[in-house]
Formats: structure tokens, C-alpha cells, sequence
């Protein structure tokens, strides 16, 4: 071993015992030798003759290195003698006429024999045929040296498809020619030679060395689509394919070669008239019985694959001789078309049903094309009916879930969670399939669905998959039925509906099945709009065991949110109900403040965390309808509760240390929450004016709640929850909550961080919307503190672009500067500017224009800028006057005609970046067209005289245009 051979050896090691120094000089020396002239020499002596596959490898790739990087640079001679040896190697010919040197590579691991053949390919793409044309006759006629000859041969092939000429791979323009050109003068030289050879060695190998002969049938199918298909799709190598496929004695894999093979024969473009005597001729019946049997292999999976190929192929035949003009002939195309898809179609149907399929051929387009099929054909005959049928119990047992995963999803797991996410997507064109099947024949489908589910609702052994399958499939049915069809039970669905509502299933204690059974009622739930009879029916679903009290809570919350829905949807016939409702949820209700939030199967839930249950009976109890008294009593029986445990957990944490009010912390939490939803079903008017009575309790409950902030004055979360609370007071109260707002939003404004001080905005806009100009004595006190809090948290410079800009913290920051622009512009188009100039807030007003001006100018946000520059419009319309009057606030009009006016109205106009093209920027232009107006009708022509002589100069405009742009300001009508 030699210092080259040793640095090499080093610099492939990956066991961490070298050196990292001795590695790196291993690296830098090898890589100097790269560097030596005339190296390729060396690379393919030490290629031939080293025992070492490292060694043989690095000179593999060396070499590589200067086709691609050097070639250009090399003379004649130096090219010829690559070639030379490169063929000597691969075709076993020796160096200096020793055999034994060639065989060493030739018996090397294979990526190394791969690497060879890359480099092969390489040649060829750079010098075939012009400068090396005889590449493939040397390979041939040098095959009868055995299977290491062969199989570099085979390997030289893919590599070829691989990396010059199939396109599954992205390829530039140059590749593309290049393979055009390979592909013409090999079709023009070789091919025939080349398919002979296949054949032969498939004949001689497939019993002696079967492997061997797969490979060159793997090698083959490659080039099918490309080829002079007559070569191959003859009566010479057709029947040797099937007589390999069939025989059970030969290797599977050999077998599924023979298989891809036919299928690459079978999808060959053609025109259809070719391509249906081909697919006669092929007497594709011959592979049925092949994917018969329960035992799953590689070579039923290959055949189903070739089964949906063919059925593919002949429909799309058919088609096409529906819209191609087709010559006059002897033979009946359509009918031919019609004969082989009926023959082949129970075996398709067959093995989508059982067996798994390769995702190429994209089963569920089939059969979705099929069925498009019969769109034209009315009324449909009994044939197609049949295979309708067939293809409704292919979806069926596709939708199912593997029984092994049963516990996975019971109680989710990450398997199980996985799994459903998985099955989500498959079955999402399964159903797009299962709606066009009920478009082309709804009585056919509605009927399929009813026997499947009236099956699973009546059979006590049916597999909990296939129960869910079922009621999943008259859900999905569903979505292809229109409202009204729902509400009056179109078809057997007046049949299937009740038998839904009343479904009760052995196994409705999976999750599974029971939120399917839960999903299913609710999109049928408009039935009983029309159907009221059944109005206790639905109910029992959601009350009972199936629904609310199931044992999984994961079922139980989704209920009680799907529940609200239906309350929603069916209020009115439910008001006889409300006291066996208000019964039956007594223990949820008292369960939801009481749970443990800490609890594994509760976390993950988000939204639905079973409040919805509070929203569902403020819904109820909510209504005119019931009686003053009775309201009064069902809110006073929930609201009085929740209020004691409120107060009660406030006392106990006065008397705790704080780490020691985590659980109280939380059980307050979700007294607020029920509490909110609870609100949700009362409006301003019942509670103020209708029924006072519920607006004092109201006002009751937010006096405790208020004591939260007192508290827990820094806690976020809790911040959060009497925020949206006093949302929900805003509307619903209306006026009325007025008295409490200034404690509340002083409590709020303390120590508020950004995102806490987002949502304490958020709900001063909705007062200031809600109240207008009655917010007004309540913003002079706190504005000073907004505007100090804002400006304190908001950096003065701009903020970061690019890496690290995009942190948490920033889009917090970020938010925050959105909803102050908000705020603002809701206080201005609210008549409320006279905040900004009340003492205490005038020291923030130079501060605030500066921002806005800088922000009408630059934003990235068009529509930010958009808002901005509507501020400056108001502010002028409400705080300057005209020009012999006094100022209302002195400095202000000359910073708009001398600084807004040029840098927004003019300069950042014209930057590059105001991209006219773009709908919001065009919005933003005439905002501020607008307001050039607006400042020519408040100041006249002290603005254009500035406007004109300073602006536009500074702009390098044309005097001539300065005075035409004057002209059209002053007659323009905005």
C-alpha cells in the first residue's frame, strides 16, 4: 500500500479512530493528486489493479470529476484512451491483456460498479454517437462473457434512463437535446440489437440464474415507452413474458419483472385503434387467477398493478374514440373497447377490493373516469348498475381502518393519531368518488349506503371498522344532498335518517364509531326541521350515553360542541324540552368546573373543551319564549354557582402563596369560560329593556369577576379570560356597563405586556364602536397611559429584517403596532381626535405623528399606510380651519403642508416601490389623491404654492406639469 492508497483509506474512514488532523491531511494530499496533469492515468491504473474498493471508488469518482469539470480540456489521444479503458473494464477485456485486472472491478461492490456506470453515461452523453458510436455494439457483442458482463451492461442502461433520458426527473435544455440525440441514433443503430439481446438473455438466464434475468427484464421495461413498440410486443417475446409470469416455479421477483414489463407494453402511447388490437392480443385473461387467494406477495401486487393499468388504458381508448374522428373500418372499435373492459372489470374490481395497489396508477381516477361514463348513458343498463354496485363495495372496504390499529384510536396515541391523519387523506378521493357514483345513479348509491348501514346497525359480529365505515359512508352521501333533500328525507333518506337517530351499536363505545354516529346526526339533524317527531329522538343522542355522557371524554366534548350546533338549529322546537335537557346536563355542568385540566386525555383539546355545554343552554333558557320566571331561575341555578366558587377561590388565594394557586388558578378559569359561553344566548335587548332582571344578575356576576383583576392583577391567562368576558359584557349589557369600565380597564392597563396590551386595545375599539363619542371622558383618562405603555414597549428605530427578524417577540411587537394603527383610526373616524388634545395626551402628539407619518410613507403593509393616511384626512378636517382663523393646534398645519404633504402625498408616490399595478396600492393612491384635495380645500393656495415650488422641484418635475397637476387638483371632484 502506498501513500496514495493510504490517504485515501484514511480520508473514507467513518469509524472516529483517525486523527482528525492526519484525516484532514489524507483529504488535502489525495486531493492535490486530483491536481496533477494527465492524472486520469493513474486513476485507471490504480483502478484496475487495487484490492481496495475505496481506492477503486475514489478513482471511480476522480475520474468522473475530470469528464465533467476537465473534459474541454483534453486533447484526442487523452479522450480515446478513457473510452478505451473505461470499455475494457466494463466489457472484461483486460488492460494490457490481463483479464484478471478488469474482474476485480467488475467484482466490487456495487456502488462501485454503479459509479462505473455513471461514468459510462457520462461519455455517452458527451460523445455519443458523433465521437464514440460503437459504445452499445461493443457492450453486445462482448455479452456472451457471462453474468458480470450482463450485468454491468443492465446497470449501464438504468443509469442511462436515469440520468439523461426519462423525465421523472427535472432536466435543462441541454440534457434534454442531448437525450433527443442519444435516443435518435440509438433507435437509428441499435435498438433492434439491443431488444434481441434482451431476449436471449432472458431465455438463457431464467432458469439458470433468475436474478440475473430480472434484472435485464427491469432494465427493459425502462425503455418500452420510447422504443419501436412491434419489437417487443410481438409473438416472439409476449408469450415468453407470460409464460415467466405464470409459471409458479419460476423466482417471484423474476415474475413481478415480467408483469411491470406487460404493463409498460400496456401503457404505451398509442392511438386507440393500435392500442385495442394490442390489448387483444395480449389476452390479458390469462393473469386472473393470479390475484386470487388471501396471501398478500409481491406478485399479486404487481399483476393488480398491471390489472388497473390495462382497464386504465382501455377506457381511456374508449374515450378517445368517442371524441377522435376514426376511419372507416372492418372492425368495431367501441364494441372492442366495451368487450375488454367488461372482461377485465371483475378482476379489477376484485383486487381493489382486496388487495393493496400501487398508488401510480391511481386507482380512485379509474374508477372515477369510469363513472363519468355513465353521466351520458340514460337510463343506465343493468351492466353498469352491477358495477356500480361493485365499485360502491370497493370504496366500502377501502374506507375501513386496519382492525390492529383498533386501541391505537380508542384512546389516540401517536400510532393511532397517525393512522387517522393517514386514513383522512385516503379517504378523501374515496368520497369525492362515492358523491360522483350518487350523482350518476343517487336511488343506486342512497340504497347501497341504507343496506350497509341498516346491515352494520342489525349484525352483532361486524367488526367495529366496518360499523364506522358505514355510518361514514351516509355521511359522506350527505354532503352531495342538497339541504332541502335533507330537510324533507329525498329518497330512502326518510328511510335511513330515522334508522340513524335511533342507531344504538354494540360497539358505540369506540371513539370511532361513536364520533362518526355523532358527525352523522348532526349533518342530518336538518331532517327534524321538517320531521319534528323526531325532535326528542336527536336529543337522546347527544344527552345520553352515545353522545355527552359516553365514557371517552374525547367523545363527550365533541358532542357537547356538536349539541350547540344543533340547539342552534333547532331552538325553537326545543323549548318543551328545556327542563329534561337542563336535567339531563346537571352532572356536565358540575363535571366541567371540576375536572382535572391537568388530566393527560384533556390536553390537546383546544376549543373543545365542553363549554360549548354552557352555550348550548344559554341558548335555550336565552329565548323570549320562556316564561321571565322560569329564565330567571334557570340562569339564577347556574350563575349563582359559578359566582360562589369564583368568590370562594379568590379568598383562598388572598390567604395562599401564589405558587400554591395553580388549581385555583385554573378552576377560575373555567367558571369565567362557562360564564362567557353562558352569555352568549341573551341579548342587549332581553336584558336591558325586556327583562332587566337578567341584566342585574349579569352585573352581579361581572362585579365578581372584577375582583379577578384585583387578585390576580399579573396573571395572563386570567387577564385574557375577563378580557373576552367583558367583551361579551359590551354587547350584551350595552350602555349598562359603563360603571364598570374604569376600573376594569385600569386594572387591565397594569404592567400590560404586548401581546396582553393587543386584546386590551382590540376591546376599546369595540367600546369606541359600540359607544362612539359616550367613550369620550373615559379616553382622556387613559389614553395617557396607552399611549406611554405603547410607546415605552414599541422600539423607536425600524424594526429587523431578515435572519432573526422573525422571532416570537418581534411579531408580538408587530401586532402591537397593527392594532395601535387600528386604534387610532377608530378613535378619528369616531370624532374622538379631541383626545389626542387634552393636556395630559399632548405630550405623546408629536410622537404619534411622527409614527403615523413615517408609516403613511413606508410601510410594507399597504393597507396600514392606507389607514394612516385616513387619520392625517380627519385630523385636517377636524383641527385646521381656515387660513384667517387661529389654530386649533398650533404647528400643525405647516407639518402637513410642509411635511406630510411632499413626503406622503409626492415622494413616496414616486419611489420605485409603489407599484401601481397592485389593487391595494391603487386604493392607497386615491386616499391620497383625497387628501391633496382635502388639504387644497383647508389651506388653498398656501398648500399648492409650497406643494409646486418646494415638492415638485425636489422631484426634478417639469415646471409645465407642476402648474397642469395645480389646474386638475383644484377642479377635480373626489
Amino acid at each position: 500500500m502506498d501513500d496514495l492508497e493510504k490517504a485515501i483509506i484514511i480520508s473514507f474512514d467513518e469509524s472516529g479512530n483517525i486523527n482528525p488532523s492526519l484525516k484532514a491531511q489524507a483529504i488535502a494530499y489525495s486531493q492535490q493528486i486530483k491536481e496533477t496533469p494527465s492524472i486520469h492515468r493513474l486513476f485507471i491504473e490504480r483502478l484496475s489493479y487495487s484490492n481496495y474498493t475505496q481506492v477503486q471508488f475514489w478513482c471511480l469518482q476522480a475520474l468522473e470529476e475530470v469528464l465533467r469539470l476537465r473534459y474541454s480540456s483534453l486533447n484526442s489521444d487523452e479522450r480515446s484512451f478513457i473510452r478505451k479503458s473505461i470499455t475494457s473494464i466494463a466489457c472484461l477485456e483486460g488492460l494490457d491483456g490481463q483479464d484478471s485486472s478488469t474482474i476485480r472491478v467488475l467484482n466490487a461492490p456495487v456502488f462501485v460498479k454503479n459509479k462505473l456506470a455513471q461514468i459510462i453515461v457520462t461519455l455517452i452523453h458527451l460523445e455519443y454517437p458523433i465521437a464514440w458510436s460503437s459504445i452499445f455494439l461493443d457492450f453486445l457483442s462482448h455479452l456472451s462473457k457471462g453474468p458480470l458482463v450482463v450485468d454491468m451492461f443492465c446497470r449501464v442502461l438504468n443509469a442511462l434512463d436515469e440520468e439523461l433520458i426519462s423525465l421523472d426527473y427535472p432536466r435543462s435544455q441541454e440534457e434534454l437535446q442531448a437525450a433527443v440525440r442519444v435516443k435518435d441514433a440509438m433507435r437509428q443503430q441499435c435498438v433492434p440489437q439491443i431488444v434481441g439481446a434482451w431476449y436471449e438473455l432472458v431465455t438463457l438466464y431464467k432458469d439458470s440464474n433468475p436474478e440475473l434475468a430480472a434484472s435485464v427484464l427491469d432494465t427493459m421495461h425502462r425503455y418500452v415507452n420510447w422504443i419501436d413498440i412491434g419489437l417487443i410486443a410481438n409473438e416472439v417475446f409476449v408469450p415468453l413474458l407470460f409464460e415467466i409470469m405464470l409459471s409458479e416455479l419460476k423466482l417471484e421477483h423474476l415474475r413481478c419483472a415480467s408483469s411491470t414489463c406487460v404493463s409498460s407494453i400496456v401503457g404505451k402511447r398509442m392511438d386507440p385503434q393500435s392500442k385495442l388490437t394490442l390489448l387483444r392480443k395480449i389476452q390479458i385473461n390469462r393473469v386472473f387467477s393470479l390475484v386470487l387467494g388471501d396471501e398478500e406477495t409481491q406478485l399479486k401486487s404487481t399483476v393488480s398493478d398491471l390489472l388497473t393499468c390495462y382497464a386504465t388504458e382501455v377506457l381511456d381508448c374508449s374515450k378517445r374514440l368517442d371524441s377522435e374522428k376514426v376511419c372507416e373500418s372492418n372492425i368495431d372499435y367501441k364494441s372492442l373497447s366495451i368487450e375488454l373492459l367488461d372482461e377485465v372489470l371483475p378482476s379489477v374490481f376484485y383486487v381493489m377490493k382486496h388487495n393493496e395497489i400501487d398508488s401510480s396508477f391511481n386507482t380512485v381516477q379509474f374508477l372515477s373516469n369510469y363513472v363519468s361514463t355513465m353521466k351520458s348513458l340514460s337510463p343506465l343498463r343493468e351492466k353498469h348498475i352491477l358495477h356500480l354496485g361493485q365499485i360502491l363495495e370497493v370504496i366500502r372496504a377501502r374506507i375501513c381502518y386496519e382492525p390492529i390499529y383498533r386501541e391505537n384510536l380508542n384512546i389516540p396515541d401517536k400510532i393511532g393519531m397517525e393512522e387517522e391523519d393517514r386514513m383522512l387523506e385516503y379517504r378523501r378521493d374515496l368520497f369525492v368518488l362515492l358523491r360522483s357514483a350518487g350523482r350518476v345513479a343517487p336511488d343506486v348509491t342512497q340504497l347501497f349506503v341504507r343496506n350497509t348501514f341498516a346491515t352494520a346497525l342489525g349484525s352483532s359480529e361486524m367488526q367495529i371498522e366496518e360499523v364506522e365505515a358505514a355510518i361514514s359512508l351516509l355521511y359522506a352521501i350527505g354532503e352531495a344532498i342538497s339541504d332541502e333533500g335533507i330537510r324533507t328525507g329525498t329518497g330512502v333518506l326518510g328511510e335511513i335518517v330515522p334508522l340513524l337517530l335511533s342507531a344504538r351499536f354494540p360497539c358505540h363505545s369506540h371513539r370511532l364509531v361513536a364520533l362518526a354516529h355523532l358527525e352523522t346526526v348532526f349533518r342530518y339533524a336538518k331532517f327534524v326541521q321538517e320531521h319534528t317527531e323526531y325532535v326528542h329522538v336527536v336529543l337522546g343522542v347527544f344527552l345520553d350515553a352515545r353522545g355527552i355522557h359516553h365514557p371517552n371524554r374525547r367523545v363527550s366534548r365533541r358532542a357537547s360542541y356538536l349539541f350547540t350546533r344543533v340547539v342552534k338549529l333547532l331552538r325553537g322546537h326545543l323549548i318543551p324540552f328545556i327542563p329534561t335537557i337542563l336535567q339531563s346536563l346537571q352532572d356536565t355542568v358540575v363535571e366541567f368546573t371540576r375536572s382535572d385540566w391537568s388530566a393527560k386525555e384533556l390536553k390537546g383539546m383546544g376549543s373543545e373543551d365542553g363549554s360549548h355545554i354552557f352555550e348550548a343552554i344559554g341558548l335555550l333558557i336565552g329565548m323570549e319564549e320562556v316564561s321571565p320566571d322560569k329564565q330567571s331561575e334557570y340562569l339564577s341555578a347556574l350563575l349563582v354557582p359559578l359566582c360562589r366558587q369564583v368568590d370562594s377561590l379568590l379568598s383562598n388565594s388572598r390567604q395562599q402563596n401564589p405558587a400554591d394557586n395553580a388549581a385555583n388558578v385554573v378552576r377560575i378559569q373555567q367558571a369565567i369560560v362557562a360564564i362567557n359561553a353562558l352569555s352568549k344566548g341573551f341579548s342587549e335587548r332581553l336584558v336591558t329593556t325586556g327583562r332587566p332582571t337578567i341584566g342585574y344578575m349579569f352585573k352581579q356576576t361581572l362585579d365578581v369577576l372584577m375582583q379577578v383583576l384585583v387578585v390576580f392583577p399579573k396573571h395572563e391567562q386570567l387577564r385574557s379570560k375577563v378580557t373576552s368576558f367583558l367583551h361579551r359584557m359590551v354587547d350584551t349589557l350595552g350602555p349598562s356597563v359603563f360603571p364598570y369600565l374604569p376600573r376594569a380597564l385600569e386594572q387591565l392597563l397594569v404592567e400590560s405586556e404586548p401581546k396582553e396590551l393587543v386584546s386590551f386595545l382590540v376591546l376599546i375599539n369595540q367600546l369606541i364602536s359600540k359607544f362612539k363619542g359616550e367613550m369620550g371622558a373615559i379616553l382622556e383618562e387613559i389614553f395617557p397611559f396607552i399611549a406611554s405603555r405603547v410607546f415605552h414597549i414599541l422600539p423607536k428605530d425600524v424594526f429587523p429584517s431578515g435572519p432573526g427578524g422573525n422571532t416570537e417577540e418581534l411579531r408580538e411587537l408587530q401586532e402591537l403596532q397593527r392594532t395601535l394603527y387600528t386604534f387610532l383610526h377608530v378613535m378619528t373616524t369616531h370624532d374622538l381626535s379631541s383626545v389626542f388634545l387634552t393636556p395630559k395626551s399632548r405630550e405623546y402628539l408629536d410622537e404619534i405623528m411622527r409614527l403615523l407619518l413615517y408609516t403613511a410613507c413606508t410601510h410594507k403593509d399597504i393597507l396600514v399606510r392606507k389607514a394612516c393616511v385616513q387619520i392625517f384626512v380627519k385630523l385636517i378636517r377636524d383641527w385646521c380651519t381656515l387660513s384667517n382663523e387661529e389654530e386649533k393646534v398650533p404647528g400643525f398645519r405647516s407639518f402637513i403642508i410642509e411635511t406630510f404633504a411632499t413626503n406622503c402625498c409626492l415622494y413616496s408616490v414616486l419611489d420605485s416601490s409603489f407599484e401601481l399595478r397592485d389593487a391595494n396600492t391603487l386604493v392607497l393612491f386615491g386616499e391620497i389623491v383625497a387628501a391633496q384635495k382635502v388639504m387644497y380645500e383647508k389651506f388653498g393656495n398656501d398648500f399648492l404654492i409650497h406643494f409646486v415650488n418646494k415638492g415638485f422641484p425636489a422631484a426634478h418635475c417639469p415646471q409645465n406639469l407642476a402648474e397642469q397637476y395645480c389646474q386638475t387638483l383644484q377642479l377635480v371632484e373626489i
